[in-house]
C-alpha cells in the first residue's frame, strides 16, 4: 500500500496512541496539515509556537504521554527550540515535529529554510531529518520509543515538504530495537546490597528525591522506603510532590532558594541518597561545601548524570521505581526516631520564621506566601499548580502543599519565563478534569500571554494567580544583593491594566490589594465557572525566601 508522507506521519501517530498535538501550520507543513484535518487526532491551535512545545511538556507530565508539537520551516521551527530546550533540561517527553524545505533546496538558504536538526542537536535526545519516505514510518516510532523510554527527553523530526507530498510504500513493524540505545531500568544487585548497609549503619541518613521519582511514577515505592526506613526526605524543586507536602518526613526542597530544615539535613547527614536527580547547582550551592560528611549514593537512569556533579561512594544506575521495589527486599525495618526529631525540630523552627498567617494585617500590598499558604488549603493540594519562573516559582514551591506526584509543573533546569501559562493549557487538556492554577509574576506572564486566546479558542479553563509587582523581581533582588542596589532595566513600565487585558479574552478578573480580601477573593475564583485571574498586588521589596 502507497500512502504519502502526510498520511504516513498521521497514521504511525494514530498506531502510537497520539489524541492531541500543539501546533502552527505553515507552507513548509500544508501537506501534514491537510492530511491531520482527516484524522481523529485533536489539533490544538496555540498563539506561538514555543507555547506549543510548552503545552506539548505540560501534556506530557500530567498524562504520563509522549507530548506532540508542530510548527513549519524556518522561524516556525526555530520558535520551538526554546521548548525543546526546556523539556531536554527537565527530561519531558516531546516529539517535535517540522517541516522543511524540499529535499533538493537543502543548503541553498532558501525561503524559510533553516538546520533545525543541527540548531536543536545540543539539547535533544535525538534527531531526524527524513531524507527518503520509506523510512518515515520507522522513523517516527522510533522517535517516540526514544522520547518516552530511559531517560525521557525531546526528540525532533524534520520533514522536507516534498517528503510530506511524495507516495511511497508504507511498512510499520513496530519494532522498538535501536542499536546502540539499551536502557537500564534494573539495578546492580550487590549495589543494591551497599545501599542497604550503608542505610543500616547510618545515624543520619536524608533522601533528595528529584523530578526522576515523578518520571518513574516511583512516588508510591518511596512512601514505602521512607516509612520503613524512617529517613527524611528533602526534594529537588523538580521533586516537589514526590511524597505529600505534609508527610512528616517531608523536609522540604532544598538548595539556594529552599528550606531552612533541607540544607540543615543535608549538611548534618552521614547519608545522603540522591534519586533522580541531577545535583545541579541551584540544589547544592558550593559543591565542596554539599553534604561533606555524608557518603553519597546516587541512584539515576542516565549514567551520565552520576558523578557529574558529585563525587559518590555508592553509584547505581537504573529505574527509580525498579530499584525501590528491589531495595525493599534488603531494607530492614529501622525507624531512625532521633535523627527525625532533630530535624523535625528544624522544620517546625524554620516554619515558624517565615509563617506568612501571621501577615494578614491590612496595607496597600498582598504577602503571596499568605494566598500560596490560603490557596493550598483551599484546593487541599489536590490542584495541578504550573508555575511561571522568578519569585513566583519559588513562593509556590516552598509555599503551595502539593498532596500529589506529578501536580507541580515548572521550568527547573532552564529556567524558563513564560513556560507555566501554555504548560496548564497543556495539563487541562490532559487532564480536564482537574482544577489547573498558573502561578505566575507579572514578568513571566507577559512572555506568553497570547496563548489567552487559545484558552479562549479551545474552551481550556484555568484559575490564573497573577503577583503583580510591577518588576522583574527576582533580577531585582539579585540586583539589591550584589550590586549594591544599583536597579537597572526591572522595572515594568507600562504594564496593562491585566484585569481589563483578561476581560478581553472573556476572562473574569479582579485585583486584590490587602490580605483581608484574599480567602473571599480566592473562593470566588476557585468556585467561578470558566477561568478566573486574580491579580494581587505585591511589595517590591518582598523577598523571595
Amino acid at each position: 500500500m502507497k500512502l504519502t508522507g502526510a498520511q504516513t506521519l498521521i497514521k504511525v501517530l494514530e498506531n502510537e496512541g497520539v489524541t492531541t498535538i500543539f501546533g502552527y501550520p505553515g507552507a513548509a507543513n500544508g501537506p501534514i496539515y491537510d492530511e491531520l484535518s482527516r484524522s481523529e487526532i485533536k489539533h490544538i491551535l496555540t498563539r506561538h509556537e514555543q507555547g506549543a512545545a510548552h503545552a506539548a511538556s505540560g501534556y506530557a507530565r500530567i498524562t504520563g504521554k509522549v507530548g506532540v508539537c508542530m510548527a513549519t520551516s524556518g522561524p516556525g521551527a526555530t520558535n520551538l527550540i526554546t521548548g525543546i530546550a526546556t523539556a531536554y533540561m527537565d527530561s519531558i517527553p516531546i516529539v517535535a515535529i517540522t517541516g522543511q524545505v524540499p529535499t533538493e533546496m537543502i543548503g541553498r538558504d532558501v525561503f524559510q529554510e533553516v538546520d533545525i536538526t543541527g540548531a536543536t542537536a545540543p539539547f535533544c535526545k535525538h534527531s531526524y531529518l527524513v531524507k527518503d519516505g520509506k523510512n518515515l514510518a520507522k522513523i517516527v516510532h522510533q522517535a517516540f520509543h526514544i522520547a518516552g523510554s530511559g531517560r525521557p527527553g525531546p526528540v525532533l523530526i524534520d520533514i522536507p515538504i516534498d517528503i510530506q507530498a511524495g507516495a511511497s510504500e508504507f511498512t510499520y513493524s513496530g519494532e522498538s530495537d535501536i542499536r546502540g540505545y539499551k536502557p537500564t531500568y534494573e539495578g546492580h544487585v550487590l549495589q543494591l546490597k551497599k545501599i542497604a548497609k550503608a542505610v543500616q549503619e547510618a545515624s543520619s541518613p536524608v533522601i533528595c528525591a528529584g523530578g526522576g521519582v515523578i518520571t518513574s511514577d516511583a512516588a508510591e515505592e518511596l512512601l514505602a522506603f521512607i516509612e520503613k526506613a524512617g529517613i527524611p526526605v528533602t526534594t529537588t524543586l523538580m521533586g516537589i510532590g514526590a511524597i505529600p507536602a505534609k508527610h512528616p518526613l517531608y523536609l522540604g526542597m532544598l538548595g539556594s532558594h529552599g528550606v531552612y530544615a533541607a540544607n540543615q539535613a543535608v549538611a548534618e547527614a552521614d547519608l545522603l541518597i540522591i534519586m533522580g536527580a541531577r545535583a545541579g547547582d541551584r540544589a547544592t550551592g558550593q559543591r565542596d561545601k554539599f553534604a561533606k560528611d555524608a557518603k553519597i549514593v546516587h541512584i539515576d537512569i542516565d549514567p551520565a548524570e552520576i558523578g557529574k556533579n558529585l563525587g559518590t561512594n555508592i553509584p547505581v544506575v537504573g529505574d527509580i521505581k525498579t530499584i525501590l521495589k528491589q531495595l525493599s527486599k534488603y531494607i530492614q525495618q529501622d525507624y531512625k526516631k532521633e535523627w527525625v526529631d532533630t530535624v523535625s525540630q528544624w522544620k517546625r523552627g524554620g516554619a515558624e520564621k517565615i509563617n506568612p498567617a501571621d501577615e494578614i494585617k491590612q496595607s496597600q500590598y498582598v504577602n503571596p506566601k499568605y494566598v500560596l499558604k490560603v490557596l493550598s488549603e483551599m484546593t487541599e493540594g489536590k490542584a495541578i499548580v504550573a508555575t511561571e519562573v522568578g519569585q513566583n516559582q519559588i513562593w509556590a514551591a516552598n509555599h503551595y502543599q502539593l498532596s500529589f506526584a506529578g501536580g507541580f509543573l515548572t521550568s527547573g533546569g532552564l529556567g524558563t519565563m513564560g513556560y507555566g501559562l501554555p504548560a496548564a493549557i497543556g495539563a487541562k487538556v490532559g487532564c480536564p478534569d482537574k482544577t489547573v492554577i498558573v502561578i505566575s509574576g507579572d514578568g513571566s506572564f507577559q512572555m506568553n500571554l497570547q496563548e489567552l486566546a487559545t484558552m479562549k479558542q479551545w474552551g481550556i479553563e484555568l484559575k490564573i494567580i497573577l503577583f503583580n509587582n510591577s518588576r522583574l523581581g527576582m533580577v531585582r533582588e539579585l540586583q539589591k544583593m550584589k550590586y549594591s542596589s544599583n536597579y537597572f532595566a526591572v522595572v515594568l513600565e507600562g504594564n496593562p491594566d491585566f484585569v481589563t487585558l483578561a476581560s478581553a479574552y472573556d476572562i473574569q478578573g479582579e485585583k486584590i490589594t490587602q490580605n483581608e480580601e484574599v480567602k473571599d477573593a480566592l473562593a470566588r475564583a476557585l468556585n467561578a465557572p470558566g477561568s478566573y485571574l486574580l491579580e494581587f498586588m505585591i511589595d517590591p521589596e518582598e523577598s523571595t525566601l
